[in-house]
């Protein structure tokens, strides 16, 4: 048989074949093993590198590409079944994970992390300063309804002792003025464009006011007479007539006497006489339960409505320990109470 190269150089002469040739590549044929051996393990595992297949050309016409298109890659198997080396460095041992890795895993995954100490007094500043302000609406939202107050004298025997404590509803008599709403098509506010929310005083409530002789005082008194009521008292009998109607009045103690004068009109709302007589649009005439030891109307003064605080709700303190009760608000109303609107 007649090589390549001998036929180039020789042309047409002929040369016994000697058989293939080793063929060594120091870059892609494994260094570790003789070529013999370079194709398959005799033990069926493959090698840790790959396998190496040579090309089908003859050596002189063969190049490194067809050399290393014959490398083909070993199965994948777990690195550790894989004949290692004489060179390759020894792997590191793996330490033996503490039997309190397992319980570790858990809690670290539902762990809480916790601030750094700086972002932990910002956090807790925040939280403090949050439940303050809270704590503060609070507060004024209930100082600005409710009110507690504390009776002293006996003025309001037997329906509220002497140091008996009671609260005060502050938004029971809350007007709201409706003239606002004027710019709407077919609204008008009227008038008098101030409407009560809850309903306006009525004969027979209990009210907490600003004295009109004593502004810096506060009084306790029951409403008699309402803007437009004629007040009537029996010196005699001691009975009180609103409008020339008797009042059946079961929560007073002893007889209702008068000194100067025994009638009282009191002036209808919003007129010039009412805003003479005490001042405001709405007057009221009131008396206090305890009739013969009551600073009240019968004075010659009447109450503004601008100077009610509120109405009496409810009492929690009574004859020095605790007790809750309504607030003795009653109904004595009159049978002509249509002819005191007029």
């Amino acid at each position: 048989m007649t090589t390549y190269a001998e036929e180039n150089e020789e042309g047409d002469g002929t040369e016994d074949d000697p058989g293939p040739q080793p063929d060594f590549d120091p870059l892609l044929t494994p260094w570790d093993e003789p070529q013999s051996t370079a194709h398959s393990r005799t033990d069926g595992r493959d090698d840790i590198g790959a396998v190496w297949t040579p090309s089908a050309l003859p050596a002189g016409k063969r190049d490194a590409w067809d050399d290393a298109t014959g490398w083909e890659s070993p199965p994948a198997a777990p690195y550790s079944d894989r004949p290692q080396p004489a060179w390759y460095p020894p792997a590191h041992p793996q330490a033996n994970p503490s039997p309190a890795a397992g319980v570790q895993r858990p809690l670290a995954q539902e762990a809480i992390a916790i601030p750094q100490r700086q972002r932990r007094w910002l956090v807790t500043f925040r939280e403090v300063a949050e439940t303050l302000l809270l704590a503060l609406l609070i507060f004024l939202a209930v100082r600005a309804s409710l009110q507690n107050f504390k009776v002293e004298g006996h003025s309001m025997d037997p329906s509220l002792s002497d140091g008996e404590y009671l609260i005060v509803n502050k938004l029971t008599y809350a007007q709201i003025d409706l003239s606002f709403l004027n710019f709407l098509p077919f609204f008008d506010a009227g008038d008098d464009p101030l409407h009560y929310l809850w309903g306006a005083p009525d004969r027979g409530d209990v009210i907490v006011f600003r004295a009109p002789t004593s502004p810096d005082r506060d009084f306790i008194k029951r409403i008699i007479g309402l803007p437009g009521d004629t007040v009537e008292i029996n010196e005699g009998s001691g009975e009180v007539k609103v409008n020339g109607t008797a009042l059946k009045e079961s929560y007073i103690l002893g007889t209702t006497g008068c000194t100067q004068t025994c009638t009282w009109t009191v002036p209808k709302a919003g007129t010039t006489e009412s805003r003479q007589t005490c001042g405001s649009h709405d007057c009221y005439f009131v008396l206090g339960d305890n009739r013969q030891n009551s600073s009240d109307s019968r004075q010659g003064w009447l109450v503004p409505k601008e100077n009610i605080v509120g109405k009496a709700l409810i009492t929690y303190w009574h004859h020095g320990e605790p007790e809750l009760d309504l607030a003795p608000n009653h109904s004595v109303g009159i049978a002509d109470k249509a002819s005191a609107e007029q």
